[in-house]
């Protein structure tokens, strides 16, 4: 099965793909991970990307491209995947369609995670993410096990500047208008199914692959 997970900040998209991967014993690649793995292994697209990154610049869509591209050339892809963080547009979508095409490949599925604005708050305005690794943790709804350190790695916790309830809101109103061509394509190829990402994430989790299974 080949996977796309899409929702709005804070609407669990993430831990969604991380826990389906696992349920369903298949890679997830986050766009996010492909980044920094490559940043970390000095690749030649990761200093290309590093050199953005260091001016304040968003890495290109082409780049990014390039990184799926090698990444979707790897042999534990053959048997499927989740995708995370990508495609965040239409023509991003178009540009992954060439990209799997040209190794014969095609999304079977995408998800729709549409949580509420204030579940979407509440999540975001009480994360902490580790300086090291990335992962995610939460003030309330999952605190790490020692105050201020990653459950993982041990690296610093800190509240991104983003993740104040003004920023969220105007993020929520940027990412609904950037998005609506991309969930209307995926609507016109019979692909996409909605569902509430409201409830705890085994609760959304279970309503997933309860719809993989019908859509088989």
């Amino acid at each position: 099965m080949r996977i796309i997970l899409l929702g709005a900040p804070g609407s669990g998209k993430g831990t969604q793909s991380k826990r389906l991967a696992k349920r369903l014993r298949i890679p997830h690649v986050s766009t996010g991970d492909l980044l920094r793995e490559n940043v970390k292994r000095e690749t030649a697209l990761g200093q290309e990307a590093k050199d953005y990154m260091d001016r304040g610049l968003l890495v290109p869509d082409e780049l990014m491209a390039k990184m799926l591209k090698e990444r979707f050339s790897e042999p534990d892809i053959r048997d499927g995947f989740i995708l995370d963080g990508y495609p965040r547009n239409e023509n991003q979508a178009k540009t992954l369609d060439e990209i799997l095409k040209a190794s014969h490949m095609d999304i079977d599925s995408v998800f729709y995670l549409d949580a509420s604005d204030p579940i979407i708050l509440q999540r975001l305005t009480g994360r902490l993410v580790c300086r090291e690794c990335g992962a995610n943790f939460h003030t309330t709804n999952m605190p790490p096990k020692t105050q201020g350190l990653c459950d993982h790695c041990g690296g610093t916790l800190y509240q991104r500047t983003d993740d104040t309830e003004e920023t969220v809101k105007k993020r929520l109103e940027v990412y609904r208008k950037e998005t609506a061509a991309l969930i209307q394509y995926y609507e016109s190829d019979g692909k996409l199914a909605r569902l509430s990402a409201d409830g705890e994430p085994e609760v959304v989790l279970d309503k997933i692959v309860q719809m993989l299974k019908v859509a088989r």
